[in-house]
């Protein structure tokens, strides 16, 4: 008997778990006529039908179902092996994953001092967006940020900075000192007026139509418009500490949001042995800025 053909497994695998042909031809980056060739071959070659198929919509039978998920764990399995295989066989490279008003704001700034301390250590900074899952066979450390301790299996979760948010303008804007000043002056908004809601009914105000004002939906551009002047916006108070600091930024309340919240750092419980030592090197440096000066 010929051995199997693995191209054609690995493209039913995708079939099965997307359920749809043409979703599975998008992943594999190929046509839709060629997931189904790879399909009909492999039916073919098994002397029977895999799928009961109803326009799109491909159902895996029985038999098909548990190939599928055995298929899904050797594939994966394969996945792991290959990636940790490049890995070892290049270049030292450690892949942080960072939310992107962590890596503008707080990072990138003080990711010299690391550098110094670890010149041979490449570190390579990458987004993790909010809302996305993140590849850890890709990623060897992640910042998030979440209402309470994220759970990632197979990783530790370490609270780096709080979510205290508060109210912020650039010092020629005016300072706006009351809730009513601040709102005569004009908000900003981050993706959606939610927040700005959240504030006025901490400070006793919940009738304020906090409805207008710009919309952005990425934390950098709302801060970029605040540090422009083009109004006041609510940003977590750690990660603009520095523009405070420097004077780009005004702190206008003291009343504050989002106590809730907080940034995470999450990291491998159990790492590579060749790996480790890097991981916790940048973990800690990490920990360690959020209580300098």
């Amino acid at each position: 008997m010929p051995q199997a053909p693995l191209g054609a497994l690995r493209v039913f695998e995708a079939v099965a778990r997307h359920g749809n042909f043409s979703r599975a031809a998008d992943e594999l980056c190929v046509t839709q006529s060629a997931v189904s060739h790879q399909v009909r071959g492999l039916e073919a070659w098994f002397g029977a039908p895999l799928f009961e198929r109803s326009g799109n919509r491909a159902t895996l039978l029985p038999h098909a179902a548990e190939l599928a998920q055995a298929l899904a764990l050797s594939l994966g399995d394969i996945d792991t092996a290959c990636r940790r295989a490049r890995r070892a066989g290049g270049r030292p490279v450690l892949t942080v994953a960072v939310i992107p008003s962590v890596a503008v704001c707080w990072l990138i700034p003080r990711l010299g001092d690391f550098r110094a301390i670890a010149p041979r250590l490449e570190v390579r900074i990458i987004y993790a967006i909010h809302g996305q899952p993140i590849d850890f066979r890709d990623v060897d450390l992640a910042v998030v940020f979440a209402e309470s301790p994220p759970t990632f299996s197979g990783m530790v979760v370490t609270r780096f900075l709080p979510g205290l948010t508060v109210p912020v303008c650039a010092p020629h804007f005016g300072q706006p000192a009351t809730p009513a000043e601040m709102l005569a002056a004009g908000l900003l908004h981050d993706t959606d007026a939610g927040g700005w809601r959240a504030w006025f009914d901490a400070v006793g105000v919940p009738e304020a139509n906090v409805a207008g004002g710009p919309v952005f939906e990425d934390f950098n551009l709302l801060r970029a418009a605040a540090l422009a002047g083009q109004g006041v916006a609510l940003c977590p108070l750690a990660i603009v500490a520095d523009d405070i600091g420097a004077g780009r930024l005004v702190q206008l309340s003291d009343t504050a949001i989002r106590a809730e919240f907080g940034y995470y750092i999450a990291a491998p419980a159990d790492s590579a042995e060749q790996r480790a030592p890097a991981i916790e090197a940048f973990r800690a440096w990490l920990l360690s800025t959020a209580h300098g000066p």
